[in-house]
Parts: C-alpha cells; structure tokens; sequence
C-alpha cells in the first residue's frame, strides 16, 4: 500500500510539472534576426516587446531572437525568410531597400536638419511603406531608428579632398550612398555591416559613417576616432514579419502585436534618441575628437546631394515617393517660418 502511494504521488507530481511546461510553449514561435548586438537599447526594447506579447496572448505566441548578425547580413536575413528558416527581423535601410527600393528614401544624404523633420516625413510616409512591403509578402511592424549618422575616421576631414584620400565605406547594395561619394570624386570600399570593423582594423577601410551610439556598441570609433561634426545624413530600419507566418495568428493576436509594436517601439525611438545625445560625452572621455566643418563645405556637399536626387529619382527609389519626402518637407518648413514670425 505505501509502495502504490508513493508512485501514486510521483505520477502526480508528474502531472502537476508537466501540464505547466505543455501550457508554457507557444502555439506561434517567430524566429527573428537582427545585426543590432546583444544588450544595445535595440535588442533589449526587443525583449520587452516580446515579452508583452507573450503575456497579453496568454504565451500562445512567443519570439526567439538572434541578435549581433549571428544570421549573417540582411541579405542573409532575407534568404532565410525566403525559405522559411526565419520569420523576420529587424533590417537596416540598405539590407530591404532591395526588395522595397521606396524605403531608402530616407537615407538620401544631408535631407533633414531636426528630427522634428524626420518624424513629420516618417509618419506621412509610413502608409506608403506599409503597403509596398505587403505587396511582397511582408508584414511591416514598426519603423527603427539608428539615428543621425556621422563621418568617423582615423584622421581629421575637414574638406572634400580629405575626404577624396580615405579609404571610405559604403553599405553594400545602397546605391544612394555609392552615387553620392562617386559624385565627390570618392571610390568606396562596399561592405556589409558585419565586416565594416575587422575592414577598419585591417585598414581596407579608415573612414565609415555611424551613429554616434551605434559607433559604440559597434566599436568602430576605437579605429575611427575622428568625427566630422554635421551629420551626413538619418539611418533607420524596419521590424518586418513574413506575411504567411502573421496570417497565421488570430485577428486579437495580431492586434495585440500591433498595439505592443507602437508602444515599445516609439519608445526605442526616444531611447535611441538619448543614447545618441548621452554617447557624445562618452566618446569625448574616450578619446574621440569632433572636428567643426565650414558652411562652404557643407553647401558643396548638398549641391552634390542635389544631383544624386535628380539622377536617381525613378531608378533608386519612385518620383511618387520622392515627391511625399518634399511635400512634406516643404509643409513642416514653412509651417515652422510661419510659427517664428
């Protein structure tokens, strides 16, 4: 009789742990890549997300993330998304432009003067965005941003011939980029994201353009601590979803990831913000120099902007959406002369 009460008791404790373990796996797991690295604000509001969605659906649906580029590059990323072995990530402007070319408008270089800017083109455009990435088969969740972008070297670039004599980068597959320094006279070493610092250690490259932030989780200023200090131009990348994995959950599921996408990543968006502004004092401490630049370079420079956007518009990204990105523009600016008068 005590023998039989003893199993009987290990049988219900067996009971007892394995029905929470049952309960406690997702229906809808979401494999999802990222190039952000571990413990960035990036990764971490990631988390956080997902770890709302586990709650508010009851852990029928749950994320795996794979951060730091473990997934190869965005074009990697995509690949596998392809073939199912991913079900999103977060990419890199340059990484998606290639399957949705509209979205590198943006990264069109010395556009915007403020964020108060980039967030008045964003929101109208964002519709735009939504739509193009459903035509090919993605769910677009939310707009990330790396932020405004700097000029990091290892030596002082003050002018157009300095920048002429660097061994300067570009983002593979970003034609705006690429135009942009050819029509400066510059030949850029194209690389994807995860090589850019082994290429600076090497010295295949010595200057690259980052966020002040992401020049540190990257640690790229440690090769490049020369900083030209006027932004060359807004970074940012979307957290997308293959469309045939999102159609899968339920209308609430769907709405519940929805909702905890705008309330996490608008959030990122102002951490992201802060670290950039917090991330000057810490590489100042570290070393890293910021070096003014004169009005007349900068005026050379938007010309040279002004002739990429007349070659490219219709071949890098649509006259449609081009023409959103200066009506909205144009609306903010005289909105903002008008409010000063």
């Amino acid at each position: 009789m005590a023998r039989f009460s003893i199993i009987g008791t290990l049988a219900l404790l067996l009971i007892v742990i394995s029905v929470p373990d049952i309960q406690a796996k997702p229906k809808h797991v979401f494999k999802i890549a990222s190039l952000a690295p571990e413990g960035s604000v990036w990764v971490d509001s990631f988390k956080e997300f997902a770890a709302e969605v586990s709650e508010k659906t009851n852990g029928e649906v749950g994320f795996r993330i794979y951060p730091g580029g473990i997934m190869g590059d965005d074009r990697a990323m995509y690949r596998k998304m392809r073939v199912g072995q991913l079900h999103g990530g977060g990419f890199t402007m340059a990484g998606i432009a290639d399957f949705v070319p509209d979205f590198r408008v943006m990264a069109i270089p010395f556009l915007f003067q403020s964020y108060a800017e980039v967030d008045q083109v964003s929101s109208k455009l964002q519709p735009l965005f939504t739509k193009q990435f459903n035509e090919n088969g993605l769910q677009f969740i939310a707009m990330t941003e790396v932020g405004f972008i700097y000029t990091f070297s290892n030596k002082s670039r003050l002018t157009i011939t300095d920048l002429q004599q660097a061994k300067t980068w570009a983002p593979s597959n970003d034609p705006i980029t690429s135009e942009f320094l050819n029509s400066l006279g510059i030949s850029p070493v194209t690389l994807s994201i995860p090589d850019v610092l082994s290429s600076l250690q090497t010295g295949l490259i010595d200057t690259a353009f980052n966020s002040l932030y992401g020049s540190i989780v990257l640690q790229w200023f440690t090769k490049a601590p020369f900083v030209t200090d006027t932004p060359y131009g807004y970074a940012y990348g979307v957290f997308i979803i293959s469309s045939k994995a999102f159609s899968k959950l339920s209308e609430d599921q769907q709405k519940i990831i929805a909702q905890a996408a705008k309330a996490h990543f608008g959030e990122l968006i102002k951490k992201t913000r802060q670290s950039n502004q917090e991330s000057r004092e810490v590489l100042i401490s570290h070393g890293v120099s910021f070096v003014p630049t004169t009005p007349d370079v900068v005026k050379t420079l938007e010309k040279h902007r002004d002739l990429i956007i007349e070659k490219l518009t219709g071949q890098a990204f649509s006259e449609e959406i081009f023409q959103s990105v200066t009506d909205s523009l144009s609306s903010h600016r005289n909105a903002q002369t008008d409010g000063a008068k």
